[in-house]
């Protein structure tokens, strides 16, 4: 039976979307939080701490996700992130962020294999006695494909919990189409379980992938979700009657809207990040363009709020 994971989208995917899907929509059965980046001598951040508090996560499964090249402030963040009870992190070796790969972090970290095997073998004699599990997130390499050969050799000298591959390199970002025959080599090959993790954008295509690699531990949507957040129904075959869906996603709609509002962060930002939500949502209502183009030129929440009750 495969299993489903909410992948991490910087700004999106916070606590308030988490929640917010999880009550409206099929439940993922794992969710992962945007990455936090270590700092050497600050603590959580409130923003951070907001994040993985259990009050805001409650009934889901959350896994915190850390980027960093540095094992040592890494340690001190999984320290932290411990005390709050989570037994599981990921560990991101896939942004393809020009501003993160500059720093070597990100899939930036996968053009210094060395670097990376040293970064690992540190992190896990660091966690040994810590009661915490490690999975990594990983593109194939920065340049070509075929570092992965090499990259995945070393992500087999440690017990990951999952390896999460995302077929594509670096320099892909996201275009070009993921390289499925590496990915069935990290299927064939890695010692750890491995999930897909690539351009799901229905449910033909997640049903064409799980026949081809029906060793997958598990599969992780993305941009296909925020495209459609009745995916996970779709693949499931629990898809309902249209009024039925219709509620859903205006429930799921209305919980996000409200929740940013209740934040306290003023009617430019709520609309920021609902604009934001309708750049994916609104490839699933083709025929709407003039009614979209309200919601993205909407200067006041009463505007917003009239195109998208026409909208839905």
């Amino acid at each position: 039976m495969s299993r489903y994971y909410l992948a991490p989208l910087e700004g999106i995917t916070t606590y308030i979307f988490r929640n917010a899907y999880h009550r409206h929509f099929t439940p993922m059965d794992k969710y992962f939080t945007p990455f936090f980046v270590p700092h050497s001598k600050k603590g959580l951040s409130a923003k951070e701490k907001r994040e993985i508090l259990p009050e805001n996560n409650e009934g889901l499964y959350l896994v915190p996700q850390i980027m960093s090249n540095h094992a040592g402030d890494c340690l001190k963040t999984i320290g932290k992130i411990k005390e709050y009870g989570y037994k599981e992190i990921n560990l991101n070796m896939g942004c393809p962020s020009k501003t993160v790969v500059s720093k070597g972090r990100g899939s930036g970290f996968l053009a210094f294999p060395e670097e990376l095997d040293r970064f690992l073998d540190v992190v896990f004699a660091g966690i040994r006695d810590m009661d915490v599990r490690i999975s990594v997130k990983t593109r194939l390499g920065r340049d070509e494909p075929e570092e992965f050969y090499h990259i995945l050799e070393i992500y087999n000298k440690y017990p990951l919990e999952e390896l999460i591959v995302h077929p594509r390199v670096q320099k892909d970002f996201y275009k070009n189409t993921p390289n499925l025959g590496m990915f069935a080599h990290a299927g064939e090959c890695s010692k750890s379980p491995v999930c897909y993790n690539g351009d799901i954008f229905d449910s033909e295509k997640c049903k064409e992938i799980q026949k081809e690699f029906p060793r997958a531990s598990a599969f992780m949507l993305g941009r296909g979700i925020l495209m459609n957040p009745l995916l996970l129904e779709r693949i499931k075959g629990k898809v309902g009657e249209k009024e039925i869906r219709t509620a859903k996603l205006r429930g799921f709609h209305d919980q996000l809207y409200n929740d940013y509002r209740a934040l306290g962060m003023g009617d430019k930002n709520v609309l920021f990040k609902m604009k934001e939500l309708w750049c994916y949502l609104g490839q699933s209502f083709p025929g709407y363009e003039k009614t979209l183009k309200r919601i993205r030129k909407a200067e006041r929440l009463d505007r917003y709020e009239a195109a998208v009750e026409e909208m839905l």
